[in-house]
């Protein structure tokens, strides 16, 4: 199995200026020879195929950077047309923007030229990196590769990927509990109960506007910009922080407490479309909650099970299994012919509970 422990990096200048070379010259490689498979299919209908090394003499600032970061961005532009051309339904590859996203590169270990010891992290042309370490690397793990990232807000920091040997032992599914999707408290359970879902980003977005307004005010590119614009990223960042802590927290509690989790599997992007709730659906953070799940279930040999999207939770009763043509959003309550009364979300939690049942007998 693999796994990541992510660590900040406090680089010092001379090593700054190397990283962000190296971020550029990763960007660089994936564009051009994004841009040269193009042109090449548009003049012969045909897949070329290229390495990073045949760049190098025609640009020889590659040289200066870790050409295992070059070969990095290469597999990405490779795997990134695999989805393309595979059934995952992602779109056609994408050119990089400096101005877009956080800069990032990986390099793999290769003859010990990546290490942590000692409050540091070795990396290739860069030497030790000062590091804060917050937690211990369990024994048996071997390393693989590092990410190396810089956010909006300016920070660093290093995901590093470790290999280890484990035996996992499936747990009979005993316990099972379903999740409905639930915009307001991230979900309702089959239980009846509902996590306490602080709404970080509705909570800090009259400070977020006082801030962009100010941002709004100061002359672009200007230092005063730059200074207001970083402080803008850094509270996106610290809402992210939030969300994500919260998240783990609560992923955690479900799968140390239950042997399988039934869920929607759920479109996020078409719903945050399609029914104009982008900024509702973002701040909610369903998708990644259900991704932290279903890793912490698989680690302790338990379950994800994912209902189909199609599937009637919300209309169907779960008593006696009739289903209604109609029921508006407005209606919070489920009530069925057979008498049956029970709070909407709760009921729908419950069908797809059973739904998880049946799909693993």
């Amino acid at each position: 199995m693999n796994k990541a422990f992510k660590f900040r990096l406090y680089p010092n200048g001379d090593q700054r200026v190397l990283l962000a070379k190296t971020f550029g010259c990763a960007r660089f490689i994936y564009n051009r020879m994004l841009s040269d498979k193009m042109a090449y299919y548009e003049e012969t209908k045909r897949y070329l195929r290229t390495t990073p090394a045949r760049y190098k003499q025609e640009f020889p600032f590659l040289k200066e950077v870790d050409s295992l970061a070059l070969a990095n961005a290469q597999l990405h532009l490779e795997a990134a047309f695999r989805n393309f051309f595979g059934s995952s339904g992602a779109g056609f590859p994408k050119f990089k923007s400096r101005h877009g996203g956080d800069n990032s590169y990986t390099t793999n270990l290769v003859n010990g030229n990546i290490a942590l010891s000692g409050g540091y992290l070795k990396l290739p042309k860069l030497g030790p990196v000062r590091v804060k370490q917050h937690r211990q690397i369990p024994g048996g793990h071997r390393l693989k590769s590092v990410t190396v990232s810089k956010t909006s807000s300016g920070r660093y920091f290093a995901a590093l990927l470790y290999e280890y040997d484990v035996a996992i032992q499936e747990a009979p599914p005993a316990d099972v509990i379903g999740l409905d999707f639930s915009m307001r408290e991230l979900y309702v359970d089959s239980n009846g109960s509902v996590p306490a879902y602080p709404r970080f980003y509705r909570e800090a977005q009259e400070q977020l506007a006082r801030e962009q307004g100010k941002m709004s005010r100061r002359k672009k590119g200007g230092a005063n910009y730059r200074k207001q614009k970083l402080k803008v990223a850094r509270l996106h960042e610290h809402i992210a922080n939030q969300r994500k802590d919260f998240l783990h927290k609560q992923s955690r509690q479900i799968a140390n407490a239950y042997d399988a989790v039934c869920v929607e599997d759920l479109n996020m992007r078409g719903m945050s479309q399609a029914l104009n709730f982008g900024k509702s659906v973002a701040d909610n953070g369903w998708g990644m909650f259900t991704n932290m799940l279903g890793y912490k279930l698989f680690e302790q040999g338990k379950q994800l099970v994912k209902v189909g999207k199609w599937f009637p939770s919300s209309k169907m009763c779960s008593r006696c299994g009739a289903v209604k043509e109609e029921l508006p959003l407005s209606e919070r309550i489920f009530r069925c012919e057979c008498g049956f009364v029970c709070d909407r979300d709760v009921n729908a939690a419950i069908n797809i509970r059973d739904e998880g049942l049946r799909m693993l007998a």
